[in-house]
């Protein structure tokens, strides 16, 4: 396979293979008569197929099979013999077909130069935190909150309090719904309903009935109501307290814990707190060394492709989160503009991150790998399986690769920057993790 490589920008190449048709063709016959030797097909005994029937029934599949390793395989090379680092997935389109050669070309990306990386002048602050006895104690009532129970009062509404209630709007001469009302429950104090309604609810009993004016936001969930000022009228209907159920054996075993021990107990949540703290203390430090590197190398120039690819999947990611909430939003075909700086922020640190990996020659611990991959399973009802599923997919366990690798290239960098340790809460820590 003939190859040539050429740079159309700082950053572009454009790579042209040249196959020859006789390559192709013997690929794609040996492979045909692999096939041919354990067929089966109906009318046919096994090894007996013709040569034309095979033709007909696989030839188009193999040719593209075989033709696409090929041009893998010329690819791969000529990035090693070219010591390109390529950034980004490559554009391969056929430039001619047919005759005795076929010609493709490869429009691909490649990683800029950023001169130096001296970790050492970075400086990173690494937080720190435990897990204390009172933060057991906050996980085991949000544990009872969870499994709480509702009675029926007589009294009037308080914080804490569930309220069953009637609600519609009036936004000039138009009401909302147009007939009837919309029937809901609301939680004091919980921050679901806008703050004007809680207020107005707060003090109500059964039977009372009241007209607020409200404002909504502009993304409220309510197309109509969005964005506008409205006299929402408020009918109670049942005003319940809470019953939270003891933290007793029956409660210790319905979440799993056989014995029903209280120690037994508050180990599996030690644990599960020592869990979710080891990942929010590693986002912050993701966050503190992207930081620092995106900052200190804002000046190189980056693939403009890469950044526009990495900009257009934030829009889709956004939009995803928007479908799963309930919410539809129009995605114009310019909506990546306003995506392109965090785009960029992601790029550069994604490609330094790979540049001091390669640079200094680091490699994935496949004992960081086991362990990660423990700790995600142990978090589901049948850990065995969660471990099995990702060693039989490839894709995720890549994903999984992908993230320790950075992890430790994350604390690689740390340790050799200018670092202090910083003391917080474990409140503190999981709370500013996203």
């Amino acid at each position: 396979m003939q190859v040539s490589v050429e740079s159309v920008g700082n950053l572009e190449r454009r790579m042209t293979f040249r196959l020859p048709a006789e390559r192709l063709e013997s690929g794609v016959g040996g492979r045909l008569r692999e096939i041919a030797r354990t067929a089966r097909i109906k009318g046919f005994r096994p090894g007996k197929v013709p040569a034309k029937v095979i033709e007909q029934r696989f030839g188009e599949q193999v040719r593209a099979e075989v033709l696409d390793r090929l041009l893998r395989e010329g690819f791969d090379q000529a990035v090693r013999e070219n010591e390109l680092r390529i950034a980004g997935a490559p554009r391969i389109e056929p430039e001619s077909e047919g005759g005795e050669e076929f010609a493709y070309v490869a429009t691909f990306e490649v990683v800029p130069e950023f001169g130096e990386l001296d970790m050492s002048k970075l400086t990173v602050v690494r937080h720190t935190a435990e897990v204390a006895d009172e933060d057991i104690d906050r996980m085991i009532e949000n544990l009872r909150l969870q499994r709480r129970s509702w009675s029926a009062v007589t009294r009037a509404a308080q914080q804490g309090d569930a309220v069953d209630l009637k609600t519609w709007s009036q936004i000039g001469d138009e009401r909302v719904p147009a007939e009837g009302a919309e029937d809901g429950t609301a939680v004091l104090g919980s921050g679901a309903m806008l703050p004007a309604l809680e207020a107005a609810l707060d003090g109500m009993s059964a039977g009372d009935e009241k007209t607020v004016d409200v404002e909504f936001p502009a993304d409220w969930r309510v197309t109509r109501l969005a964005g506008q000022k409205a006299q929402v009228h408020l009918a109670v209907e049942r005003v319940s307290e809470q019953v939270l159920p003891e933290a007793d054996a029956a409660f210790i075993k319905s979440f799993g814990v056989k014995d029903g021990d209280p120690d037994t107990f508050r180990k599996e949540i030690r644990s599960n707190l020592e869990r979710e703290l080891k990942g929010a203390l590693m986002n912050r430090l993701r966050r503190e060394v992207g930081e620092q590197l995106t900052t200190t190398w804002a000046d190189v120039e980056l693939p403009p492709k890469l950044v526009e690819n990495e900009a257009r999947a934030m829009v889709a990611q956004t939009a995803e989160q928007a479908r799963r909430q309930g919410r539809q939003i129009d995605v114009p075909a310019d909506a990546h503009l306003g995506f392109m700086d965090g785009a960029r922020k992601r790029v550069l640190m994604g490609l330094l991150v790979g540049e001091v990996a390669r640079i200094n020659a680091l490699q994935l611990d496949p004992k960081r790998l086991n362990e990660t991959l423990r700790l995600i399973a142990s978090t589901y009802e049948e850990p065995d399986q969660v471990i099995e599923l990702y060693r039989n997919d490839p894709q995720l366990m890549s994903g999984l690769q992908n993230r320790v690798m950075e992890e430790q290239v994350i604390d690689w960098i740390a340790e050799r920057a200018q670092h202090t340790e910083k003391s917080v809460s474990f409140q503190d820590a999981i709370s500013q993790q996203q």
